[in-house]
């Protein structure tokens, strides 16, 4: 990836803790590796996205799911692919009671084989399953992401 380019995905990357939507949800992008292939994303439970009940809203919880796949693919395939998110479903399996946390991972190879698929046959749609567990590692939500790629 050139200089340019990495700089341009860096303040992305800053900006995106600026974004409404994730500062008004108490959500930061608190990782990243240089590849742009891995993603740290924590939320703290606050008054202003508290639920009814005092836990973590799940449109919060779902919020800092919600790009992440398709940036790393966007990032990694480059300018010959259409990527695009197509489809998601999260199951809440116990509530968010204080700061929340997920990861988003896509290893170099498995990018190098999602191209290579894409090539072949022009357009495909990959899932990739994520975790947002609390600061003990307990589960609290199991999401997966379907996200669409095409050859330009």
């Amino acid at each position: 990836m050139e200089v340019k380019t990495k700089k341009k995905y860096l303040r992305l990357i800053k900006l995106l803790n600026f974004y409404p939507p994730y500062l008004f949800s108490g959500i930061k992008v608190i990782a990243h590796n240089k590849e742009f292939t891995y993603f740290k994303v924590r939320l703290k439970l606050t008054w202003y996205n508290r639920n009814l009940v005092g836990t973590a809203f799940g449109g919060s919880l779902y919020a800092m799911c919600d790009p992440f796949y398709m940036f790393i693919l966007i990032i990694n395939l480059g300018k010959e692919y259409i990527v695009w998110d197509k489809a998601a479903s999260i199951d809440f399996i116990k509530p968010g009671k204080g700061t929340v946390y997920a990861e988003f991972s896509i290893p170099k190879d498995q990018i190098a084989k999602i191209k290579e698929e894409v090539d072949i046959d022009r357009k495909k749609v990959f899932n990739f399953p994520c975790k947002v567990v609390d600061k003990e590692g307990k589960t609290i939500a199991l999401l997966s992401k379907d996200v669409y790629v095409r050859k330009k």
